[in-house]
């Protein structure tokens, strides 16, 4: 399963040169730094955050010379961050912040806090937002990608808002590299838009494939039907408490809920952050039951699962998923119908995966031929696709707001786009396919830092 836990090293920074009055006063820079990092640990540490500071690197807890940027290497390495938030006490120093960056090779994120008022006779003593702008530079130089935080008190808006951005991107860049997902089944037959290159997703990403044989799948399956009898009742009983049945979906109904354990032993053996798996061909064929609505039961669990074979589509599921730190749930909604009488707003929709907690309040509940039928609640949410041609891999980003339309089947939301037509055309030009990923919220700004932290990844927008 995917990691939402992040360690952030904090790395409070100050001017190694001869001390004199004004700009570059040691004391002042070194007594910000401690305040600010006290102040992060205490405001920002939650159930995801945690943070690895410079307590005892030198006598002062701030660094400032090469000999502490080895010692800040060791420490957050051995501490296994995750990222770092390098922190401008005074003008600071590039050449440090650039040896630590490529030491860790691990997210980075530079900011100034906003420097003090001028003294009555025009003394500065900080000038932390001068020296952002030479860190940056040789950030350039050495083509080390980071993020930003605007210059700005530790206990603003504006912070707050940018250190969480930059957790979300640390957390989607922590569990792209390296990402395991298993490949259950073969595509259908018909859906060639769901190809994908498992070599150069390894070469260029190192994302791992891991094939599952459906032979594995159908005797485990089997397997737990024989065996988990009393773990099956109870979750036939979940969904009939759940859904307004059809007359063919009850006696069927412990068949389904065996998917929610067969995918859970999956994730388990195979030791995977996602899956991507066959669904309404040869698993209906093969066990005479259909794994939509456990699919809808394991997104809650926090499994990610793509349907119809899409392993792009799964990959995109699993950012959003770590742009949230899980707290949200992803789901597979495609570009399916326009509305019938507003030009900007699109069906996104699938046969029935989506998470039951996405389900809008008050808003009909079905099960029909094992498939739930519900509408999702309202709000904005993020669309995204990774994808690629010839090799020139690309994310696109955006968002939509929930709109009204007319009621249909399956799982679905009305949204409303600044500009659906220039959406039309760039899924109809590539290298996208209809099928989307979306998240409750918008985590556009999270997309496009995340793709600077990944080599051969270009993010995409759509032209509005």
């Amino acid at each position: 399963m995917l990691n939402y836990k992040i360690k952030i090293g904090l790395a409070p920074m100050r001017r190694d040169v001869t001390p004199r009055p004004g700009i570059f006063n040691w004391e002042k820079a070194e007594e910000r730094g401690h305040k600010i990092v006290e102040y992060i640990e205490n405001h920002f540490a939650s159930d995801h955050v945690s943070f690895v500071d410079l307590k005892g690197i030198n006598p002062v807890d701030v660094m400032y010379c090469d000999a502490d940027g080895e010692k800040v290497i060791e420490r957050f390495n051995s501490e296994k961050v995750d990222a770092i938030l390098i922190i401008n006490c005074n003008f600071g120093n590039e050449e440090l912040a650039a040896q630590v960056a490529r030491g860790v090779n691990k997210p980075v994120c530079i900011w100034a806090p906003i420097d003090d008022s001028f003294l009555p006779d025009g003394t500065r003593y900080t000038d932390s937002q001068c020296g952002l702008f030479g860190v940056s530079r040789q950030l350039q130089r050495f083509h080390i990608p980071f993020s930003h935080i605007e210059t700005s008190p530790v206990e603003s808006d504006t912070f707050a808002e940018g250190f969480a951005r930059f957790v979300s991107v640390s957390c989607m860049v922590k569990n792209f590299r390296g990402m395991r997902i298993a490949q259950v089944g073969m595509r259908p037959k018909p859906f060639c838009s769901v190809i994908f290159n498992e070599g150069e997703l390894m070469e260029k990403f190192g994302l791992q494939i891991i094939p599952v044989n459906l032979a594995v799948i159908l005797d485990k399956y089997n397997q737990i039907l024989k065996e988990n009898d009393a773990e099956l009742e109870k979750g036939a009983k979940l969904l009939l408490f759940r859904y307004e049945m059809d007359d063919l979906t009850p006696p069927l109904l412990k068949k389904v809920y065996a998917f929610v354990l067969l995918y859970q032993w999956v994730f388990e053996t195979y030791n995977v952050q996602a899956v991507s798996a066959e669904c309404w061909t040869a698993m209906q064929l093969g066990v005479g039951a259909m794994p939509c609505t456990a699919y809808s039961i394991l997104a809650d669990m926090g499994y990610i699962i793509s349907c119809e074979s899409d392993l792009h589509g799964a990959i995109t599921m699993a950012l959003l998923s770590c742009a949230a730190l899980g707290e949200k749930k992803p789901f597979f909604g495609e570009f399916t119908v326009r509305h019938p009488e507003n030009k900007n707003a699109e069906l996104l929709w699938h046969c029935g995966p989506f998470a039951y907690s996405l389900k809008k309040e008050g808003s009909p509940c079905k099960n029909v031929n094992m498939r739930q039928w519900f509408q999702v609640k309202d709000g904005c949410y993020t669309v995204a696709r990774f994808d690629q041609d010839g090799g020139n891999y690309s994310l696109l980003a955006g968002d939509c707001h929930t709109t009204e339309g007319p009621y249909t089947f399956g799982t679905y939301l009305w949204a409303e786009f600044r500009n659906l037509p220039a959406w039309e055309r760039k899924l109809v030009e590539g290298p996208y396919i209809h099928h989307m990923a979306e998240i409750e919220g918008d985590y556009t700004q999270e997309l496009k830092e995340f793709c600077k932290f990944v080599p051969g990844l270009t993010l995409d927008t759509v032209n509005e």
